[in-house]
C-alpha cells in the first residue's frame, strides 16, 4: 500500500515556522573561570571560619564570609549559562 504524503505545518498567518535556533557553545575560559571562582570562594570562607575572620582580609572580620559565598554565587550563577 503507498504512503501517503507529508503535509507541511502551516502556521494560520500562511507561514512555515522556522526552525528552534540551537544555542552557541560556550566560550572555552567559561568553564574554567566558573570552577575557579568556586573553588576560590570556598577556600576564602573556610579560612576565613578556619582564622575566626582575621584572614584573608583583617579589617573585614566577618564580612569575609559575604565575600566568599557571592564568589561562590557568581560561579553558581555561570553554570547556568554554560553549554
Amino acid at each position: 500500500m503507498p504512503e501517503s504524503k507529508k503535509r507541511k505545518k502551516v502556521t494560520p498567518n500562511g507561514n512555515q515556522p522556522r526552525p528552534a535556533a540551537t544555542p552557541a557553545a560556550s566560550p572555552r575560559w567559561w568553564a574554567p573561570t566558573m570552577v575557579t571562582l568556586m573553588v576560590l570562594g570556598l577556600v576564602f570562607v573556610v579560612l576565613t571560619y578556619l582564622t575566626k575572620g582575621n584572614l584573608p582580609v583583617p579589617s573585614l572580620g566577618n564580612w569575609n564570609l559575604a565575600i566568599g559565598f557571592g564568589v561562590m554565587i557568581v560561579g553558581f550563577f555561570m553554570t547556568l549559562r554554560w553549554r
